[in-house]
């Protein structure tokens, strides 16, 4: 399986297929078996655990500013008590659903079952329930007001009456814990055995033996008014805490602004250390007093309490991934999705492969000798650019192939020519036919010349390949170098006839290595006194460029057509094709001469028309952008 790309395609596009039919099952199975519940239940055990339910988010909202982190009691009562519970806020959106825990949820029902608002005067409203459930005390009498005959009831009640609790930091529950232990220790010391007791909040009760039961069971009672008068009665232990005085105060402040600015008379009543705004009298109790002291109590819980938030129950979620209908049915879908998943990837995938298979053939031709070798190409994704760029590869092997095939015939035949005429003489003279004189001598030794001329080319082309070809740069005056390079093939070009100067601005210092230079200097002079006809000229200039050099060889002789321009320079093309030779040469000086330049750090580069002559230019940087 590893080695076909085809199985392996096909193996990963059928795992995916497989995952998604799976995750696809079980999201459309939890929603499709997820049931709504409509309105709330009228018995009253439905009522008592909603009850419970609306308590604790609302204890919540009292404690926490927020309804950040109210996931984890969400579900917490959803697993508890077996109903869904939703919160969300009044724009709809959901801070916390117990039926989200698995993914996708029901749609949450029409109406809210409740409002949870505690900075309202009379809490929230349960729908559906009988009773009035408020986070605080929904009822309470202020003492100043039951003397005078006035009881406030839930239509209007005191603008912030907290649970004894609310808001207590741990070094004040630390506190009233030890006034509740030393008020019990009083009592019990008085003859009244007392405990303490913790009823569900935080401030801890102390509770009096008043009687015993006729099953011999204590009775205990909290101590009533009376003992505010009693030694043993601390008013700190039941005295609110400091953030719920904070908040009473401000409370105040706002309403007592609001009603003086109705102009509704009031007064201030103190009940336990928090005070409460209550009406002067009957006709006082309008809808802007209780406006007045409801804004107050909204406006100073704001920044305590969470928002306003509405309330959603329901059947608690159940989640069943697969039952036996529902898994033959998912059974019959995944088979029919990875059938098909499977004859697309099949087909995609042999699309795919085809054009690799083809590049692997034509890689095994051209291993075996075919460098003609070549892979049909079309569109023009990645697998399209990988046979265009083999192609392109196998274009440029066949080419130096081909070059190569050249070059080694015709350095054959260069060293087969000179190597005859000397065998040829030696064996003369030998025989007595040719006497050995000094005009043979002399002849001998030219063809020697020609042979030490092409070793040396290759030498020198076989360095430069292995990166060896070793420079001795120092500072030295280019002109010079041009003068000793046209004083050197002066007598070349006086006997082919054509006119050979040099044309100099100035000195031209440059960091070169002058053997070098003049070497290349040398293969263009020479080539270009091959390839001018007598009566030709040919010009070898010099002139600097923006604090560089352009070192030139102009010639007015048969010049290189277009097509062969390109070609040049590479190591073993010869321009015969381009030029009318008369004379023999390696094909090798104008490579070496390329590879001399940038060995420079410069260039080289020509410009031709056939008939016309051709201008070959060296570009060799100054003195200060190369050092030795």
């Amino acid at each position: 399986m590893r080695r076909s790309v085809l199985v392996r395609f096909l193996g990963l596009s059928l795992a995916v297929a497989l995952g998604a039919v799976i995750a696809t099952a079980v999201i459309a199975t939890y929603s499709t078996t997820e049931k709504l519940q409509g309105e709330i239940d009228a018995n009253t055990g439905q009522l008592q655990v909603d009850g419970e339910i609306y308590g604790e988010l609302s204890k919540y909202a009292a404690d926490h500013p927020t309804w950040s982190g109210v996931d984890k009691l969400v579900h917490e009562l959803a697993d508890k008590l077996g109903r869904r519970v939703a919160v969300t806020a009044d724009d709809g959106s959901v801070i916390a659903d117990s039926a989200r825990m698995l993914g996708a949820a029901p749609e949450l029902p029409s109406v809210p079952a409740a409002t949870i608002d505690v900075r309202s005067s009379g809490g929230a409203k349960l729908a559906g329930l009988s009773s009035v459930l408020n986070v605080y005390t929904a009822r309470k009498t202020v003492a100043a007001g039951a003397a005078s005959g006035f009881v406030t009831t839930a239509t209007a009640i005191p603008p912030f009456v907290a649970a004894p609790d609310w808001g207590l930091t741990e070094e004040e529950q630390q506190t009233k814990a030890k006034l509740a232990q030393q008020a019990a220790d009083c009592y019990t010391a008085k003859g009244k055995p007392a405990s303490v007791a913790q009823t569900g909040g935080a401030v801890p009760q102390v509770m009096i033996e008043s009687k015993q039961s006729l099953a011999g069971a204590r009775v205990m009672e909290k101590p009533g008014a009376a003992s505010k008068d009693d030694s043993c009665y601390s008013p700190a232990l039941y005295a609110p805490s400091a953030k719920a005085k904070l908040v009473n105060d401000d409370e105040i402040r706002r309403a007592v602004a609001c009603l003086d600015a109705a102009g509704i008379k009031y007064q201030i009543n103190d009940f336990e250390g928090l005070k409460s705004v209550d009406p002067l009298a009957k006709g006082d109790l309008t809808e802007k007093f209780i406006d007045c002291t409801s804004q107050a109590r909204a406006q100073a819980l704001t920044p305590y309490v969470a928002p306003p938030a509405k309330l959603y129950l329901g059947a608690k979620s159940t989640f069943n991934v697969f039952s036996g209908e529902g898994l033959l049915r998912t059974a019959a879908t995944a088979l029919g999705v990875l059938l098909i998943a499977a004859l697309v990837m099949f087909f995609a995938g042999r699309r795919l492969v085809r054009p690799i298979v083809a590049l692997t053939g034509a890689t095994q031709r051209m291993r075996n000798g075919d460098h003609a070798a070549r892979v049909p190409v079309s569109g023009k994704d990645e697998v399209a650019r990988l046979g265009h760029a083999f192609n392109d590869m196998a274009e440029s092997i066949q080419r130096h192939d081909f070059q190569r095939k050249a070059m080694v015939s015709d350095v054959a035949h260069e060293l087969r020519t000179p190597l005859a005429n000397i065998k040829g003489y030696l064996v003369a003279s030998e025989d007595g036919v040719v006497p050995l004189d000094q005009s043979l001598v002399t002849s001998l030794l030219e063809e020697t010349g020609l042979l030490e001329h092409l070793v040396a080319d290759l030498q020198d082309l076989a360095l430069a390949d292995a990166g060896m070809l070793r420079l001795h740069p120092a500072s030295r005056d280019l002109s010079e170098v041009v003068q000793q390079v046209v004083s050197a093939h002066g007598p070349a070009a006086d006997t082919a006839g054509v006119t050979l100067t040099a044309s100099v601005a100035g000195p031209a210092l440059a960091m070169v290595d002058s053997a070098r230079i003049r070497q290349a200097l040398g293969n263009l002079v020479s080539n270009a006194i091959r390839y001018t006809p007598p009566g030709g000229q040919v010009i070898v200039g010099l002139r600097q460029v923006d604090g560089s050099y352009n070192l030139t060889v102009t010639d007015n002789g048969t010049g290189i057509a277009a097509d062969h321009l390109p070609h040049v320079f590479d190591r073993f093309y010869r321009a015969e094709h381009s030029r009318s030779r008369t004379t023999g040469g390696s094909g090798l000086g104008l490579a070496i001469t390329k590879h001399l330049a940038e060995a420079h750090g410069g260039r080289i580069t020509v410009t031709s028309r056939l008939g016309s002559g051709s201008t070959f230019t060296i570009w060799i940087p100054g003195a200060d952008t190369l050092s030795p």
